[in-house]
């Protein structure tokens, strides 16, 4: 089975590098220095690894066979994919998209909230991307506080959001409690309703 390594943006500078939207969790070894990649379309390779490097935002490579920025340019849109391994389908450790696009995700007390879409492999963290039934696109991060369960037996991603992070489960509106107190303990009024001065007169005291 071919899996999607990433798929190739646009052009970053003048000499070839072109920034990757990653559809690894391993890309160390998918890009690393002389890795050779086949493409889709199988016309646009194989490329040559010449670099690769990773910034907070994105991960940028150079290939042997796009020195320039026009020839980069040829290559947007253009996937990058390999055999999948053996064991990667009973890998522990990780996901890969083709293991979870059309999983039902179901929220813990059992709503339906959509289907997965894609599994995005940022520089922070996975993200999962879910298609909602009115076709909104939510993402939520892959981690276990919120993606409790995976089961590709069962068809399903289990999934415990934040509230508002979908169309179908808005956020609670904020109570307003600091208005409420204050109308109902107007303090200052409290003050006028006992004028300390006046009292000392009618008790026959002096000023």
């Amino acid at each position: 089975m071919l899996l999607t390594v990433a798929i190739i943006g646009g052009p970053h500078g003048l000499k070839g590098e072109v920034r990757l939207d990653l559809r690894t969790d391993d890309p160390q070894r998918r890009l690393a220095e002389g890795s050779v990649l086949e493409t889709e379309p199988a016309d646009a390779g194989p490329l040559t690894v010449v670099r690769a490097r990773r910034s907070a935002e994105a991960t940028y490579v150079i290939f042997d066979e796009a020195r320039d920025r026009t020839a980069a340019e040829s290559l947007r849109g253009v996937r990058l994919v390999v055999e999948s391994d053996e064991d990667e389908d009973d890998d522990d450790e990780g996901w890969y998209p083709h293991q979870l696009v059309g999983l039902r995700a179901v929220h813990v007390d059992g709503r339906e909230l959509g289907t997965v879409a894609d599994l995005e492999h940022l520089p922070a963290q996975d993200v999962l991307v879910i298609t909602e039934p009115d076709g909104a696109e939510a993402r939520v991060p892959f981690v276990a506080e919120l993606v409790p369960a995976v089961d590709p037996d069962a068809g399903t991603v289990t999934l415990d959001p934040p509230r508002g992070l979908f169309a179908a489960d808005p956020a609670d509106e904020d109570e307003p409690v600091a208005d409420d107190a204050g109308e109902d303990e107007p303090v200052a009024d409290a003050a006028e309703d006992e004028p300390v001065a006046d009292d000392a007169e009618d008790a026959g005291g002096r000023p």
